[in-house]
């Protein structure tokens, strides 16, 4: 088992795992708190359009996968925010449009048409490293945003009547917002893939909610439990011969249910 650590895409794969999992920690608790659960999965899911584009124009599918979740984010907050749109009808509306485009794209690339299973349930242990950099930027680029905006950004996820009462850009913060996620989830295509993206990216930090108070405390708690599920889901994944992607999300989906079942035993 040892000496699998001195493989280069069993480094790669942890590297890519860690990068993830602060993203999904940081990120993550603000859509758990703010119940943008289904707003990320439409995101994400446009990110299909992305990968699309990517081949069809010969560049990196996740570049492609960058253009298309912060276009998705920015049309998902002017719709509901400017416009007053419903957000469940914007959402996958913008859901299946993001999907439709990357079949598009991808019947019109010239050649064999490519393996898209990677894309879309994830496989870490493939992950390259000029795909780790694009994440450890992009990572860079959310913890930068966070700190200089946290206070704004915890005001408008908690209570955003109020925060408009305090002066604060509400409509501002909330682009932000958007744009943090659609950010978070192109890491995460590498690891779980579009389809299982919603999950990895909310179910460390709907973990860490159970027995925090604090939306710090939740975000570091949720960290840590996303390096644990991503570190171990890659290990059983490797051991097991099973679809990393999968594994990743079933153990992360246990952590919570066991979390939730502790959590009740030691109510009176």
């Amino acid at each position: 088992m040892i000496e699998i650590l001195g493989l280069e895409f069993f480094q790669n794969a942890i590297v890519a795992g860690i990068l993830a999992a602060i993203a999904c920690g940081i990120v993550g608790s603000f859509v758990v708190v703010r119940r943008m659960a289904a707003t990320s999965g439409g995101i994400s899911h446009a990110a299909f359009g992305g990968v699309g584009l990517g081949f069809f124009l010969g560049i990196d599918p996740l570049i492609g996968a960058v253009i298309f979740t912060i276009g998705a984010a920015c049309i998902l907050w002017y719709l509901n925010v400017r416009e007053m749109q419903e957000t469940d009808t914007i959402t996958a509306a913008v859901w299946a449009v993001g999907m439709a485009l990357g079949i598009i794209f991808i019947s019109i690339t010239p050649g064999y048409a490519p393996d898209l299973f990677s894309y879309l349930f994830g496989n870490i242990l493939l992950v390259p490293s000029t795909d780790i950099l694009l994440m450890a930027v992009l990572l860079c680029v959310i913890l930068a945003v966070v700190i200089a905006l946290f206070q704004q950004l915890v005001a408008v996820t908690f209570d955003p009547e109020y925060a408009a009462v305090m002066g604060l850009p509400v409509p501002g913060i909330t682009l932000v917002l958007f744009l943090l996620i659609a950010l978070t989830i192109v890491p995460l295509i590498s690891v779980v893939g579009i389809i299982l993206v919603i999950a990895l990216l909310t179910l460390p930090a709907a973990t860490a909610r159970l027995y925090t108070q604090s939306l710090k405390t939740m975000m570091i708690t949720a960290v840590l439990i996303g390096v644990a599920t991503v570190l171990i889901g890659i290990t059983l994944s490797y051991t097991s011969n099973l679809p990393s992607g999968a594994t990743i999300i079933i153990l992360g989906a246990a952590i919570y249910g066991g979390a939730l079942a502790g959590r009740h035993l030691h109510l009176p």
